[in-house]
């Protein structure tokens, strides 16, 4: 005897059999039970989530020599021939191989004679996206028009293929993909009824790995009930999806939580000389990740889709202190945005390596709400707890590298009467601490709007508040600094900013110096015999060409930093 493959042998009968689209059972039974059944129907959807099944069920409950009924017999002669195939009323059609307008014009023809024995005469259009521009538009007409004794049930995996003249003559179902948890139950029956011995783990293995589809894991399920006897082993299911070995995932993440990029190196190059698909280990990384990030959350070992001793052992991983929620956040959003040079280039392993030495290289960095609190202050990237100024959200904070000294915070206020030799302070140390705080708020609120001029605030100028007045010392030739302060854009900022932090009476000015430290000194020590006043300058007037005030000109001078003015022909 022949041997009959699972999938097929499996294959539901009845709506009850379906798995995982209880919303569109229920309503092709309400529309049989209730004699409400449309000209035209649409099932779209994956692959082998039931589209062509539940479409001869439907068949099969309308023509029933008992029917129509929300459920086929499955016993008479008319159910017996739709399930074989044999019955002539029901056509099922490749829309592929009959695609051509001449076939669909033959076809409507035909479709205008009653049915020879049924109650209807049933079409099942499969994968209809692939007819053509023409054979749709000989189709309309008798989907517009159609006699009483006909039902269209097409079936579609890119339903947006379809001209939006025949969907809108349709009753359209979509076929969401079967849900985890009930792809696993369905696969477990299975093997109890089959006979199967497998795990749990094993179970959820083959389902996660089904993606959603039940002919591809049941599928998988028959090959691996075959290779092992009927005793499907946790090692052959990771073996035979062409996975790779969990040890090596769990050495490669634990190398780029703590930088490691020789490790990871060598792990890339054990994956070419084993010949693995690039593409797929990129895949199942990205899932080992996602199940590291779940152990970090507080899931169980028992919840992950691996053997329980690979399970155990991400679990343990993910409590070491780099291996935080924060990281493994950053690390999977690395991953998100990296997939398409993976999947789309022809050397795939060599942008599989470029990929995750980059990712080794995130440990280095460092949020910058974090760096603008104070640099010592700095948290660890892999410590969960926010920095006490960084209000923004995690998705809203901007990391820069710890090597980048040109975007170091701007020095306190605290660190500056420290290193005074002379003088007595004026402000009270309280005082002083606050107007610290609140300068590097501004520095925060200002970051969240104008990343760039926060940096170079935060860098280069150095800033004083007293008497409802910012007092921004700017370096000595530091005209970038001066351009950036000028241009309008960045002066209603910071009107805005530091009104939201003082008040609405506090002003801001730019102040220039011989000496960078004169102005800032000063004024910080209160005294009186040496005003910061002199070296104030108001902020420079805007050009008087109209030209350069364009929007266009002063976002590219916000970008690049550079200075524009009006040529003349003097100038040539």
């Amino acid at each position: 005897m022949t041997y009959k493959i699972l999938a097929r042998k499996t294959r539901p009968q009845d709506f009850s059999a379906v798995v995982g689209q209880e919303e569109t059972v229920v309503a092709l039974r309400n529309a049989l039970g209730t004699g409400k059944v449309a000209s035209a129907y649409l099932f779209s959807g994956i692959r082998g989530v039931g589209k062509t099944s539940v479409a001869r069920i439907f068949a099969k409950a309308l023509n029933c020599e008992k029917g129509p009924a929300s459920d086929p017999c499955n016993a008479c002669v008319i159910c017996k021939e739709i399930t074989g195939g044999s019955d002539l009323d029901v056509l099922e059609i490749d829309a592929a191989t009959y695609s051509k307008v001449e076939q669909v014009r033959e076809l409507t023809e035909s479709l205008q004679y009653g049915p020879a024995r049924d109650r209807y005469k049933v079409v099942i259009l499969d994968e209809i996206h692939r007819l053509s521009r023409q054979a749709f538009d000989a189709l309309l007409k008798i989907i517009e028009e159609p006699p009483e004794h006909l039902v269209f049930l097409f079936a579609t995996t890119e339903s947006h293929a379809v001209p939006a003249t025949i969907l809108s003559r349709c009753q359209e179902f979509n076929f969401r993909r079967v849900p985890f948890q009930a792809l696993t139950d369905h696969l477990r029956s299975l093997s109890a009824a089959e006979g199967f011995e497998a795990s749990e783990t094993a179970l959820r293995m083959i389902a996660r790995a089904g993606d959603g589809s039940v002919r591809d894991a049941v599928a998988l399920l028959d090959q691996l009930s075959i290779y092992g006897s009927n005793t499907i082993q946790d090692e052959d299911v990771s073996r035979l999806l062409g996975g790779l070995d969990a040890a090596m995932y769990l050495e490669l993440l634990g190398a780029i939580l703590t930088g490691d990029s020789a490790v990871v190196v060598q792990v890339v190059a054990n994956i070419e000389a084993a010949g693995w698909d690039p593409r797929l280990a990129y895949t199942e990384f990205l899932a080992y990740c996602r199940d590291a990030l779940h152990l970090t959350l507080g899931g169980s070992p028992d919840q992950v889709d691996l053997p329980r001793d690979e399970a155990l052992a991400l679990a343990e991983l993910s409590k070491r202190p780099e291996a935080g929620k924060r990281s493994l956040l950053r690390l999977l959003h690395h991953l998100l945005q990296s997939e398409n040079s993976v999947r789309r280039t022809e050397a795939g392993a060599l942008a599989l390596e470029i990929v995750w030495l980059r990712m080794a290289e995130l440990p280095q960095l460092r949020h910058i709400e974090d760096v603008l609190a104070g640099g010592s202050k700095a948290a660890s990237p892999a410590t969960d707890t926010p920095p006490e100024t960084a209000e923004t959200a995690p998705s809203e904070s901007v990391e820069v590298s710890k090597s980048a000294q040109h975007v170091a915070p701007a020095k306190s206020v605290e660190a500056t009467k420290s290193e005074e030799n002379s003088g007595s302070a004026v402000l009270s140390e309280a005082a002083l601490a606050a107007m610290d705080k609140n300068i590097q708020e501004l520095l925060v609120q200002i970051g969240r709007r104008k990343q760039p001029l926060a940096a170079h605030l935060a860098g280069a100028g150095k800033l004083f508040f007293a008497d409802d007045l910012l007092s921004i010392h700017l370096p000595p030739g530091d005209a970038l600094l001066k351009n950036a302060l000028a241009r309008k854009s960045n002066r209603l900022l910071l009107d805005e900013c530091v009104k939201k932090v003082w008040s609405q009476a506090a002003r801001w000015q730019p102040v220039e110096s011989a000496n960078p430290n004169t102005g800032f000194d000063r004024a910080a020590r209160g005294d009186p015999n040496e005003s910061a006043a002199p070296d104030r300058a108001e902020p420079p007037s805007s050009p008087a060409d109209p030209a350069l005030q364009h929007p266009t000109v002063q976002a590219a001078l916000d970008i690049f930093g550079g200075t524009a003015r009006t040529v003349g022909p003097d100038d040539r």
